[in-house]
């Protein structure tokens, strides 16, 4: 029986930012310190997702100090899905990573997930002592029993923003949405194509600076309706 690896032979890892100017420096800083002791290779990527605070400003004089660290940038924001999609989609090395901007989650925990990958196509973290409150905690709870019972999607916590990818496994893949059914669609996609995915527990840290938009109205009503559609498409082609 081999053993599971620790390290990866090139990561890519990228995060989406959306008014993220107080969060930002850090969040590539991080990587930065924990990355090295995870891949041999790894690029980071920071996507602005039309932010109007100083952002892509903050982030791109990083870049300029680093070859290590790229920017991209959405003119007008595009939504939560459209940016993790553009970081997943921009890398170039063999496996493909992505969190939030927030500083959230503790990227050091990504050594966890590692030793899965050479049996799953996909790691997906699950949060533990979720930090929000008891409102929102419920909605998910419900939101992912509906993610599980209509596309077939098994895991707890689908929109947690810890996940590990093989390159391999998202090339070909569509995605059409670009807001917060961006995750369940992926996941559902992958499992409609074979992969072979399992969940692992992170922490989950209290948001220390900025504002979350997902209990948007608008957010939440956009993913009602890309939901149905969805269901709709896999049921069609199945």
């Amino acid at each position: 029986m081999s053993t599971p690896p620790t390290r990866l032979p090139s990561l890519s890892a990228s995060f989406p930012a959306h008014n993220e100017e107080d969060n930002v420096e850090a969040m590539i800083e991080s990587l930065l310190a924990a990355l090295p002791e995870l891949a041999e290779r790894f690029e980071i990527i920071a996507v602005d997702d039309g932010s109007k605070d100083r952002t892509f400003e903050r982030a791109s004089a990083i870049a300029a100090g680093d070859p290590r660290v790229r920017v991209v940038r959405h003119e007008v924001n595009r939504g939560y899905g459209a940016a993790v999609w553009t970081g997943l989609t921009s890398g170039t090395m063999e496996f493909a990573f992505f969190t939030d901007g927030d500083r959230q989650f503790d990227v050091r925990q990504l050594a966890e997930l590692i030793p899965f990958v050479a049996q799953y196509d996909a790691v997906v973290g699950y949060r533990v002592d979720r930090q929000d409150n008891a409102i929102r905690i419920l909605n998910a709870h419900l939101w992912n029993g509906l993610i599980r019972l209509l596309l077939g999607v098994p895991v707890r916590d689908v929109d947690c923003a810890f996940k590990l990818f093989r390159r391999e496994a998202l090339t070909d893949l569509r995605i059409v949405s670009g807001g917060a059914m961006f995750s369940a669609e992926l996941l559902a996609r992958l499992v409609a194509g074979g992969a072979k995915i399992i969940e692992q527990p992170v922490r989950h840290l209290p948001r220390e600076s900025g504002q979350s938009s997902g209990g948007d109205l608008r957010v939440i009503a956009r993913a009602f309706r890309e939901l149905f559609q969805l269901y709709g498409e896999l049921r069609r082609s199945s």
